[in-house]
């Protein structure tokens, strides 16, 4: 037999919402902008290191080929 759930009430389902949105901890504007921060140097990095990477292995599969 399959059991039927209870009807959600959505008035009840927004208070508690609203209860547990009181409880978040948000972040600071400068731990948000730090971490933003962060978030660009890491990509930056990141877009660097795969270029590096690209070149290198192009290069290499260019020499294999006799290719240059």
């Amino acid at each position: 037999m399959s059991e039927t759930k209870p009807k959600a009430n959505p008035l009840q389902f927004l208070r508690s919402v609203r209860a547990e949105m009181r409880q978040v901890t948000w972040a600071t504007r400068n731990e948000t902008l730090t971490a933003s921060i962060m978030v660009l140097i890491m990509a930056g990095l990141a877009a660097v290191f795969l270029g590096i990477v690209d070149f290198v292995i192009r290069m290499v599969i260019t020499f294999a080929l006799g290719l240059s």
